[in-house]
């Protein structure tokens, strides 16, 4: 493998810094705690594990729908508070917070969907950001619109050079014009650029144009394959600064 000699690093943000299975299972814990189940409803208020997990199900897959529908030209662009507020109608109704008349709660759907703007930092984020912020600028790329990555940066405490967001494009990644908002903004080379994410399909989108990649396993990720090649694999962001020699 060829030198990796790069100027500065590019997170991806869900998933990669912040625990987002975490902080939708608290908004529909919540949501589900105060709901009053009617007789139509799939889902009972009160939910063992496996109901918030169903009920989670519902929204992820929701959202990858969506948003593979955007990048393939198959549904006009729409942010991500957008798409937020659709999978959390979604959630609320399989989770019984309706009026069988009026539909979905729009109070309980309106907090269930800002739930996604408060997700918890992994226990690494804070301090492998602060690390590796002495040695490189850090930008964050991710498919949250602006608001909502400005309340996630807030929230979780994440430090940042620059965050950029999916909605300067239009489109989500693995959309190349993404990747191109960093690409843009330093005005370096891609090869000069390190994109760091725990999906390696994002890494993939990454790699088509030209940045490094380095891969941070995390429990919710999405795990290379064998046909992967990635220039660093990393078990967290202090691994991350070890092999990038941040001392």
């Amino acid at each position: 493998m060829a030198e990796l000699t790069i100027d500065a690093v590019v997170f991806d943000v869900l998933g990669t810094l912040v625990d987002e299975p975490a902080g939708l299972r608290a908004g529909i814990r919540a949501l589900t705690s105060s709901a009053s189940p009617s007789p139509s409803a799939s889902l009972s208020a009160s939910l063992d594990d496996s109901g918030t997990e169903r009920l989670l199900l519902l929204w992820q897959r929701h959202i990858e729908r969506e948003q593979g529908r955007i990048v393939d030209g198959d549904r006009p662009y729409l942010p991500s508070d957008a798409l937020d507020r659709e999978a959390a109608e979604i959630v609320a109704r399989a989770a019984g917070a309706e009026d069988p008349a009026a539909g979905a709660d729009p109070d309980a759907v309106a907090s269930l969907a800002r739930a996604a703007r408060r997700l918890p930092p992994w226990p690494d984020t804070v301090a492998g950001l602060a690390r590796l912020a002495e040695r490189f600028p850090l930008i964050g790329l991710s498919n949250a619109s602006r608001t909502a990555l400005l309340e996630l940066n807030a929230h979780a405490g994440l430090r940042w050079h620059q965050a950029l967001s999916a909605e300067d494009a239009r489109t989500y990644k693995p959309d190349p014009e993404v990747y191109r908002l960093a690409v843009t903004v330093t005005g370096l080379p891609p090869e000069r650029l390190l994109m760091v994410a725990a999906h390696a399909w994002d890494l993939r989108g990454a790699q088509a144009l030209g940045l490094r990649t380095a891969y941070v396993a995390r429990p919710v990720g999405d795990p290379p394959t064998s046909s992967d090649r990635f220039d660093l694999y990393a078990e967290d962001l202090a691994d991350l600064a070890d092999r990038l020699g941040v001392s």
